[in-house]
């Protein structure tokens, strides 16, 4: 049972909000690969190819345009051209999560131009429109996409596309109760510095800080703006205002601990970065829809699903 300190640095996204360049490779159509976390390539982050995205171990929060939740082993999404993304583990200090994340990375150049030559690829166009929003798949979707992309990560050549070929079909013909659509239509795209900068200074603060006294104030200040001026390009770079985020990230953090954690629902309180019982109670109301003591009396399939995205499903064991 985890007791992680809510102090960790899995708290924190590292590097700001960037555009991630993906380098072409001459013998490959797609890029393919593993990683740890924390590693360099991750962070809040966004990038004009298609990503599909498997998370193998650790659980944690994950943000995608305006949408915050939580992940567990087992969480496959697709994620569409530059729609800023994250996910961040719950660590210890100095804990390392080898090959957490096995990532498929593809341009809209390639997919069009694979379509004009391969007609049978037109059957996947509606769900590379739906992923411009971000898509979380569930249920046998996400198990069986879990396979094939460990497949592709561990192929070549024709093999590794057969495999990403198999994997868009698979998504593209998801029943609608095993897939998600997890960002504003609208959010996720910043296109001036200003906002990119509030989304930077503001988010990093917010997880650099999260279980104690986060302020706007200083999220302005550490972005050199006004607070009116802060709290406007902040909404526009992340698509909720401070305030929500903050409360977001704190419930997320707030469930986890008390699904794995024995710590009492004070102590998760305070943890979470609320100090005032009857607030914590009423946040975690608003949020969740029962009370923290009420959540943790049911049983685990009674319980809310963790987020929108999430459903509470993963890959089986065996």
């Amino acid at each position: 049972m985890s007791t992680t300190s809510p102090s960790s640095s899995a708290l924190q996204l590292g590097a700001p909000m960037r555009r991630e360049v993906i380098p072409p490779h001459p013998q490959a159509s797609v890029r393919v690969l593993t990683h740890d976390f924390p590693s360099e390539i991750c962070g809040w982050g966004f990038h004009p190819e298609y990503e599909i995205h498997l998370i193998t171990k650790t659980r944690g929060s994950f943000i995608a345009g305006d949408h915050i939740g939580t992940f567990a082993p087992g969480h496959v999404s697709m994620m569409g051209p530059n729609l800023p993304h994250d996910w961040v583990s719950d660590l210890a200090d100095g804990q390392v999560a080898v090959d957490r994340d096995a990532v498929i990375q593809f341009s809209d150049e390639w997919i069009r131009a694979a379509t004009e030559h391969l007609p049978e690829l037109a059957e996947v166009s509606e769900l590379l429109h739906r992923s411009t929003r971000g898509l979380v798949f569930s249920g046998a979707t996400a198990w069986r996409a879990a396979e094939t992309i460990l497949a592709c990560v561990h192929s070549h050549g024709v093999e590794q596309l057969g495999h990403l070929f198999k994997l868009l079909a698979l998504f593209a013909h998801a029943p609608t109760d095993e897939y998600e659509l997890v960002a504003s239509e609208w959010v996720g795209r910043p296109t001036d510095a200003a906002s990119r900068d509030a989304g930077e200074a503001g988010l990093s603060y917010i997880l650099d800080n999260l279980t104690g006294d986060v302020r706007l104030s200083t999220a302005a200040r550490l972005a050199y703006m006004s607070e009116p001026t802060f709290s406007k390009y902040f909404k526009t770079a992340t698509g909720m205002t401070f305030s929500n985020m903050v409360k977001k990230l704190r419930i997320a953090y707030a469930r986890r601990l008390l699904d794995t954690t024995d710590h009492s629902v004070a102590q998760v309180a305070d943890m979470s970065g609320y100090h005032n019982m009857a607030n914590f109670n009423r946040q975690f109301l608003a949020e969740v829809g029962i009370t923290p003591s009420a959540y943790r009396r049911l049983e685990s399939d009674q319980k809310p699903p963790p987020e929108l995205f999430s459903l509470g499903l993963r890959a089986p064991s065996s």
